[in-house]
């Protein structure tokens, strides 16, 4: 199969790349080559998506059987995109986010949850990850206006893995290893669902060489592990002797902990980790267990990369910070203790 992957360097796009060329397809990537190393095998192509000139000229270098699109961001990138391959692709596969359910990530989410409607101005007080979601709602717009059903639409949750830009998984390896007593959030039994980005690689390229239409959330299933057992492996692979201290998400609240950023990963809502994604895995997705994920990210890590981006300078609760949630959390325990003790 001849395959055009729009980015084709950094996380998602990377691994797509690697895993298209070991399954025999005729790789080309179309990226400005700002954001990573090329993965040698594939053909390069320059260009930005928004300049009109340039996806002329990545069109006259088709055809493709399909398209695979993880870098796509707003409505009008994708419009000028679909438009300009329409007649040299195939099939397109878009990768989206369970960002755009108007449910996330409060409610459980199926295929068939109500989705934001796309307005070039977002209603006034909306937040970054509303934002986020209303553009991909439009980009997922934008694609099926061009190719209809010779489109798949893949709306992942929160992707794990080696290449990982964002930093979520880096920053709980480098703060494990640390050691020290480490501010858990939650309970250790609470399940969550994330899914390693060469799982969603392989089930992308599935959809384009079998050309499965419509949407798919793309995540593990629901219950597939548990945050205990995420940051049990996080301490096994680091060799590190942290102690786990585990924090009621109302205290984390009460302290102003900022869900998602200080502590990776954690959201107290009752959707984040209650996305259906059974048709995506009867269709043949299929994940692997976070031992493996945590393990190969760790490996990867040791080789020397840095993550760095403006999402992962965002990330991590600052040492002062975690103790001193720590200490007031003793001391609740303590009081606790006195007043039953008291009441005896």
């Amino acid at each position: 199969m001849r395959l055009l992957i729009l980015g084709g360097t950094k996380f998602l796009g990377r691994v797509l790349v690697e895993q298209a060329l070991w399954r025999g397809h005729e790789v080309t990537t179309f990226n400005r080559g700002r954001s990573g190393d090329d993965v040698p095998g594939a053909t390069m192509i320059r260009g930005d998506r928004t300049n009109p000139q340039d996806l002329v000229a990545l069109a006259d270098a088709g055809p493709w059987d399909a398209v695979i699109d993880p870098s796509g961001m707003t409505p009008a990138m994708v419009e000028d995109t679909t438009r300009a391959l329409a007649d040299v692709v195939g099939w397109y596969v878009f990768v989206s986010t369970v960002n755009v359910y108007k449910g996330w990530p409060t409610t459980p989410l199926t295929d068939a949850s109500p989705l934001r409607e796309y307005a070039p101005e977002g209603p006034e007080g909306e937040s970054g990850l509303d934002s986020y979601g209303r553009e991909k709602a439009g980009c997922e717009q934008a694609v099926i206006a061009a190719f209809g059903e010779h489109a798949t639409i893949l709306r992942p949750g929160v992707i794990l893995g080696p290449h990982e830009y964002v930093g979520r998984l880096p920053w709980w390896l480098s703060r494990i290893r640390v050691g020290g007593r480490v501010l858990a959030p939650g309970t250790a039994t609470w399940k969550i669902q994330p899914i390693d980005v060469r799982d969603v690689a392989a089930f992308a390229l599935e959809c384009a060489e079998r050309h499965l239409p419509g949407p798919y959330n793309v995540a593990a299933p629901i219950g597939h592990t548990t945050f205990g057992e995420f940051l049990a492996a996080c301490r096994k692979v680091t060799g590190s002797s942290a102690e786990l201290v585990w924090v009621d998400d109302s205290f984390l609240r009460k302290h102003d902990v900022r869900e998602w950023t200080e502590l990776p990963i954690w959201r107290d809502y009752d959707g984040t980790w209650q996305v259906d994604a059974s048709r995506a895995h009867a269709a043949g997705l299929t994940c692997r267990s976070i031992e493996e994920t945590v393990t190969d990210t760790w490996r990867w890590l040791q080789t020397g990369v840095t993550v760095s981006s403006a999402r992962s300078a965002e990330l991590g609760i600052s040492v002062e910070r975690e103790t001193a949630i720590l200490t007031a959390w003793d001391n609740r325990t303590v009081v606790k203790n006195q007043e039953q003790a008291a009441g005896a």
